[in-house]
């Protein structure tokens, strides 16, 4: 008979302790009822505790509330499931589960593959690499698939979740409105009340699981000055701007009013005393009423190139008026007995350190670096080579990186005089995924990056994306919160377990379909559109490359190989397997029609791509109801649309 008992008193210890009841009994489904009970003496049964509890030692961790220490040692009925805080204890529950043989494939409970077995004596015992592993909400989301993509989070051994916007009513709306699949659903959107809600039930869920809760980001810079952001990037001319707040804004080119009409992407004039005082107090007030925030992310506006150009404000740099308005944020909290974490970032024009200021309380402080411009052709190298910056030049075009290497020399530019725990904010799961249909580079490029990352000083990431990246499967995203969890982990051996367990006997099958339809794509040749020399020697721009028209054609002749096969095991010994079979039969559908799409790319022939992805993307869209839970029909075709349909750089396609 199998007893569970709590040493630690904590809400989210009694979660820990009932999901493990939970998969226990699914299990063991014969084992009989499994008591739960708080009792801090007991000496037998399976104990759920902090490490302090059974007297363990965590000198390993710097931060027993930030850093992931789990030990397990049990034999059976018997033994100990701790961690360093309430959340390394709930992990520690799924780490017990994954090594009796139990996987989360993909969110939701289609996606849980779990024996039935007995379990088995247990020694584990590990300090997570990475102190920050988790994912921000992006794409388009709906609310069922946010409460199973929060509860996904642990279950894979990741321990952040963030909720980009103080309301996240862009992202909902995509999904809601239904963009990019009209044709086959009817829009339904929602109010900004509602969305708000639905932002407390996730926060609700974030906490019930311990997870470390890092919110907003954007905004900072309108909300404050009584200008609404809540419709995300809409050009919006007639949004209203008070009159008292007309001089605050930015100006550019001799005037102060949205950037593009677009509020989100509007920045503030910095060198106003005025101006940074209302943002210090708005934000101090916000972290006053949302205590529940473990990091609250101070960005400036999004967009490039739209900094204010006053004569006050070209007398330093954005990112030295940056600091300033940081430092003054910081008097505020340590004024209000705040110790709200503040999370600052190294994006767009603030890329290049300051000059000149310095961060008077690193201790509050965390960096953040967000390659938004960088190539995915090339992973982050483990040792930076020597890079020349080029100087900031206020809102110069065409300024930013392409290469990762050189916006790690511009964080290690910011660390000499502002280093503080840095983080990574990565792409990955935004549009990037979608160039690699069989996701097998892609995913060695996530396992590679995250190691270079690592070995450059950076102590996690947190993924921009969408939380319906698992089409056809969830090996990215698996390779992403294994990898980041343990830097050493064999990546050979993360794919040989994620297919046995997804796929069973056809494991083999399905690396080998899947690594034909990475080689016919060449996801180098679609994120890159750069020049290709044709058979006479000329350059020509674009996507125009016949030789790659060849390769691509290929692809159906790997679908109609496979097809049979996996028309054959449709239905499987796990519920979570058919899904994940379900899954391929639909891949085989979509590179079917994307193969067509760069074919007629790679020939020249521009207008039929546009035609022929236009009839794919309504034909595939009939079946987003079906697999919406792992793929994000918006999200992905906006991708695709900006290089089959207007190939331009992110700033010009927003």
């Amino acid at each position: 008979m199998y007893s569970i008992y709590k040493i630690t008193s904590h809400p989210v210890v009694d979660f820990a302790a009932e999901e493990l009841k939970k998969y226990l009994r699914m299990m063991m489904p014969e084992c009989g009822e499994i008591f739960i009970k708080y009792a801090p003496e007991a000496k037998d049964g399976l104990r759920l505790g902090l490490m302090s509890d059974f007297g363990l030692d965590t000198s390993e961790a710097e931060d027993l509330f930030l850093d992931d220490i789990l030990h397990i040692d049990t034999d059976g009925e018997n033994g100990i499931i701790a961690g360093s805080n309430p959340r390394s204890i709930l992990l520690a529950v799924y780490r017990y589960l994954r090594e009796n043989g139990c996987r989360w494939l993909f969110p939701g409970i289609d996606g849980e593959y779990i024996p039935i077995c007995d379990v088995k004596p247990t020694k584990y015992h590990k300090m997570a690499d990475c102190r920050y592993r988790g994912q921000c909400n992006e794409g388009a989301e709906f609310q069922p698939n946010m409460m199973e993509a929060i509860d996904f989070t642990p279950k894979i051994g990741m321990n952040v979740f963030m909720i980009e916007f103080d309301n996240p009513k862009a992202y909902y709306d995509n999904y809601y409105k239904h963009a990019y699949n009209t044709e086959n659903r009817e829009p339904e959107p929602v109010s900004a009340d509602t969305v708000k809600q639905w932002k407390r039930q996730c926060e609700a869920e974030i906490t019930k699981r311990g997870l470390q809760f890092h919110d907003m980001g954007h905004g900072w810079t309108a909300e404050p000055f009584g200008i609404s952001s809540t419709d995300g990037w809409v050009h919006d001319e007639n949004n209203p701007v008070p009159p008292e707040s007309r001089e605050m804004l930015a100006m550019l080119s001799g005037e102060r009013k949205l950037y593009t009409g677009v509020a989100l992407n509007t920045q503030f004039c910095m060198s106003n005393p005025k101006a940074r005082t209302i943002v210090a107090k708005y934000i101090t007030e916000y972290a006053r009423m949302h205590q529940n925030v473990d990091y609250l992310h101070v960005w400036l506006a999004d967009g490039s190139h739209n900094h204010c150009e006053c004569d006050e404000c070209r007398k330093k740099t954005p990112s030295d008026w940056y600091v300033t308005l940081l430092n003054e944020i910081d008097e505020r909290l340590t004024a209000e007995k705040l110790d709200t974490r503040v999370v600052f970032i190294c994006y767009t024009d603030t890329t290049w350190a300051p000059t000149v200021e310095k961060l008077n309380n690193k201790k509050r402080f965390s960096f953040m670096l967000a390659a938004i411009t960088r190539t995915y052709s090339t992973c982050v190298p483990q040792t930076l080579p020597e890079i020349e910056l080029r100087p900031f030049v206020l809102n110069e075009q065409g300024s930013f990186p392409e290469k990762v290497e050189e916006y790690i020399a511009h964080a290690k530019e910011w660390w000499k005089n502002n280093h503080c725990p840095s983080m990574v904010y990565e792409y990955h799961f935004w549009l990037h995924q979608y160039h690699d249909p069989g996701t097998m580079d892609f995913s060695k490029l996530i396992y590679d990056d995250i190691r270079g990352y690592k070995a450059n000083g950076f102590d996690g990431l947190i993924e921009d994306g969408s939380q319906r990246s698992y089409f056809p499967n969830g090996f990215n995203f698996y390779v992403y919160a294994e990898t980041l969890f343990d830097t050493n982990v064999d990546y050979e051996a993360l794919k040989r377990d994620y297919f046995t367990h997804a796929y069973g006997e056809l494991a083999d099958d399905v690396i080998s379909y899947l690594t034909d339809i990475t080689e016919a794509f060449d996801m180098r040749y679609v994120m890159s559109g750069t020049k290709f020399i044709d058979g006479g020697g000329k350059k020509s721009a674009g996507y125009y490359n016949p030789e790659h028209a060849k390769k691509v054609r290929t692809v159906k002749d790997i679908t109609a190989k496979y097809a049979p096969v996996f028309e054959a095991h449709k239905n499987m010994p796990h519920r979570a397997q058919s899904v994940a079979m379900k899954l391929l039969r639909r891949h085989i559908e979509y590179c079917n029609g994307l193969s067509e799409v760069w074919t007629l790319k790679a020939l020249g022939a521009d207008p039929e791509a546009v035609k022929a992805f236009e009839a794919f993307r309504i034909s595939f869209g009939r079946h987003e109801i079906e697999i919406e839970t792992y793929f994000d029909q918006r999200m992905c075709f906006n991708s695709l649309n900006r290089v089959i349909c207007a190939p331009k750089t992110f700033y010009e396609a927003d």
